[in-house]
């Protein structure tokens, strides 16, 4: 066995190419290659380690154990890299180059693209990019540049700023409420549609927590998306937990406004090393206006 060597970096991101995507044909589409060259990559890596890295079958490629231990090596391995062309992407004092923020799907959907957009009209030479995921990302690994995040920040070496607390209340469509009455306790609440998460989650334990018999049988529309929530919520299929803000802009009425279903601190993060960088400092500084913003509207309706 021959091990590879810094020169077969190119091979690594074919198999974290195959890894992330599945199959050979995506993840040639994804590095730009040719299916059979992105395969030779794949044969290559596996002579030169001695071992298979996948098993072919019927359902497609299966990684094999080297692999699955290999995985996320890789995935520290591209993090890094994508982090090093964003900082090459600009010098520290400029205004180019890239900014790679992380967000909750709903954050990233609802609530950032007005603020990201006043940004770009700002400095036109910076470009955005927006990774939305319900999964924490690992700043200090820089799988992502700057967070916006739900949960206070649990890793060293990071700049954190809390810009405050959303709370969150139960919300249907005029219509709907129009149609099928408006609930006044958590009683009557049981009697309606109600739109919730396919899997255990956090409101599921909140609303046990408020002494209300909750599972996930509980709900009549069930989703871990909170997009596909809200996209429901919108279209009067029932009644589902929104944040004000982004209720309001949609729509939505509030029902039972004297019911938390529960406080959602908001924090922006970014690494420590960050600092230096005029830009990031600017989209930082400019996170924390727009989303205090963003949280002051839905207390002030």
């Amino acid at each position: 066995m021959r091990m590879p060597g810094p020169n077969d970096w190119d091979l690594f991101q074919s198999l974290h190419a195959v890894l992330e995507a599945g199959t050979l044909s995506a993840a040639a589409r994804l590095r730009g290659l040719t299916q059979p060259t992105l395969g030779r990559h794949i044969e290559t890596l596996e002579q030169r380690l001695g071992s298979p890295l996948f098993l072919r079958s019927p359902r497609g490629l299966q990684p094999t154990d080297l692999a699955l231990e290999l995985k996320p090596h890789l995935h520290d391995m591209a993090a890094a890299a994508s982090a090093a062309v964003r900082d090459a992407s600009g010098a520290a004092d400029s205004l180019t180059g890239s900014i790679r923020i992380t967000a909750s799907e709903m954050v990233g959907a609802e609530v950032l693209p007005p603020i990201l957009t006043d940004f770009r009209r700002q400095h036109p030479g910076i470009i955005i990019e927006l990774m939305m995921s319900n999964i924490v990302d690992d700043l200090s690994r820089r799988e992502a540049d700057i967070a916006v995040r739900m949960a206070p920040p649990t890793q060293s070496a990071l700049v954190a700023k809390k810009v405050g607390e959303v709370q969150l209340g139960f919300y249907a469509t005029p219509e709907y409420l129009e149609r099928y009455g408006r609930p006044g306790s958590m009683a009557e609440l049981e009697d309606h549609t109600i739109i919730g998460f396919d899997g255990p989650a956090r409101s599921i334990k909140d609303l046990a927590g408020m002494n209300v018999p909750v599972s996930r049988e509980t709900f009549d529309f069930r989703s871990d998306s909170d997009l596909a929530q809200l996209a429901v919520m919108r279209a009067g299929f029932g009644i589902g937990v929104c944040q004000p803000t982004i209720a309001r802009r949609n729509g939505l009425v509030r029902v039972m406004a004297n019911v938390v279903v529960f406080n959602l601190g908001v924090w922006i993060v970014m690494h420590e090393n960050l600092r230096a960088s005029r830009r990031m400092r600017l989209m930082f500084d400019h996170l924390v206006e727009g989303v205090t913003g963003y949280i002051r509207e839905g207390r002030d309706g």
